[in-house]
């Protein structure tokens, strides 16, 4: 892995600062560290500096501060040239202009548009497709099986449809879809060398280029066809933004959901008392899908805002051009806002419901409802078709993915039963 420029050596750390490992080998220990470091702990990102938040309760606020920005102009690291393209997470924070990277006024014009495509109206009349996406890949799942009766959750089901799903919703076609998967991994992956990655990140451009003057030339009923098609007396979108808000929502529409379907099978075959309850109708899976975003989230960090003046935070103080992670994993476990067993796994617990995992405030995320609809289908049809399905291997010799903002595993190999 190339290294970052950045001043930040490890002898300039201050007293408690939390290293957020790249390889992502204990994730849980990490998290307590994070949470016992205080509501704002100070931690470092492949050599650069930066805080985190890790209390529900003063996230909420920092989220709705207008003095926390997403311009990364605002960033004292990148206007001094200590960070440069240099640094491997760049590119989840400069990935250009979307409605991932602005703010106020302007921010509401280039997210409109996908807000509206994402309705629960407009979800509901996708659920049939969902439906059949899902029905396809259990069958792929059955049929995947090797003579030892060992499948790949992850590689068959639970990565293929978010992308089919998402990829319907952008009118890219399904030919493509393995290769998007395969650029996004990639460009996650801290194991990509970061020439390699902003090779990816050109290439995703050129790719989503060609999509939007394909569907500028022939429009048809999907979400890119929308976001390039001006209201009547609205601004259009750019095609710099129309693609940036593709790149960025493709990332975020199927990334989420892999997470919490894998998430939410292994936090139930861990808890098997919890997940009689389920299949015996005693507990919805809405409850499932809860208390597992809020338990194990999808998004363990989210890069980043800078902040244009300074920001007091009980004791702390985020100084003007200091950058801000959110560290949904260690919010979702805030003892003061769960309780004191907010580390385990409780489908029946009051405050499952009560978690930020897609975020607060303007921008939290356009596609929680879809994520949500694509798990509330996914979940029963899978135990329904399997309902002995049991881990091929020990919990423990699962591992995650390389990757320092998303909560992913490797692979996840079960016994169908």
């Amino acid at each position: 892995m190339n290294c970052p420029h950045t001043a930040a050596a490890p002898a300039d750390r201050g007293a408690g600062t939390v290293v957020i490992d790249p390889m992502v080998q204990d994730l849980d220990g990490e998290t307590a560290r994070l949470r016992d470091a205080g509501v704002l702990a100070r931690i470092d990102l492949l050599g650069v500096p930066a805080w985190t938040v890790t209390r529900h309760a003063e996230a909420r606020q920092l989220l709705l501060d207008p003095r926390l920005v997403k311009d990364i102009d605002a960033w004292g690291l990148w206007q001094s040239g200590v960070v440069t393209r240099a640094w491997p997470l760049i590119g989840m924070i400069d990935a250009g202009r979307s409605m991932f990277t602005v703010d106020g006024a302007e921010h509401r014009r280039l997210r409109t548009k996908t807000s509206q495509a994402l309705t629960p109206r407009r979800l509901e009349a996708i659920r049939p497709e969902i439906e059949k996406f899902t029905q396809e890949l259990l069958d792929a799942l059955d049929a995947a099986q090797g003579d030892d009766g060992v499948v790949d959750l992850k590689a068959v089901f639970a990565q293929p449809l978010p992308m089919r799903v998402v990829g319907m919703l952008m009118g890219v076609d399904e030919s493509q879809h393995a290769m998007l998967t395969r650029q996004y991994k990639a460009f996650f992956s801290m194991l990509t060398p970061q020439d390699e990655r902003l090779a990816l990140l050109a290439e995703l451009d050129v790719f989503y280029t060609d999509l939007v003057r394909e569907k500028t030339a022939r429009p048809t009923d999907d979400l890119t066809s929308a976001l390039i098609l001006a209201e009547e007396g609205g601004e259009p979108l750019t095609e710099e933004e129309v693609v940036g808000n593709l790149k960025a929502m493709v990332a975020a529409g199927h990334e989420t959901t892999i997470g919490l379907v894998l998430n939410a099978v292994r936090a139930l075959l861990s808890h098997p008392d919890q997940l009689r309850k389920v299949l015996a109708g005693e507990v919805g899976w809405d409850a499932v899908i809860e208390e597992t975003l809020r338990w194990d989230t999808p998004t363990t960090h989210l890069l980043m805002r800078f902040a244009t003046e300074d920001i007091t935070v009980g004791d702390e103080v985020i100084g003007k051009g200091e950058g801000l992670v959110v560290s949904y994993r260690a919010i979702g476990r805030d003892i003061e806002q769960h309780g004191a067993d907010a580390d385990a796994f409780d489908i029946t617990r009051p405050t499952r419901n009560r978690h930020m995992t897609f975020g607060h405030g303007p921008h939290i995320c356009p596609g929680a409802a879809l994520s949500r609809v694509e798990a509330g289908i996914a979940l029963p049809a899978l135990f329904t078709r399997f309902p002995g399905l049991r881990l091929a291997v020990p919990d423990e010799e699962i591992t995650r993915l390389p990757v320092m903002t998303q909560n992913d595993m490797t692979a996840f190999p079960v016994l169908l039963g």
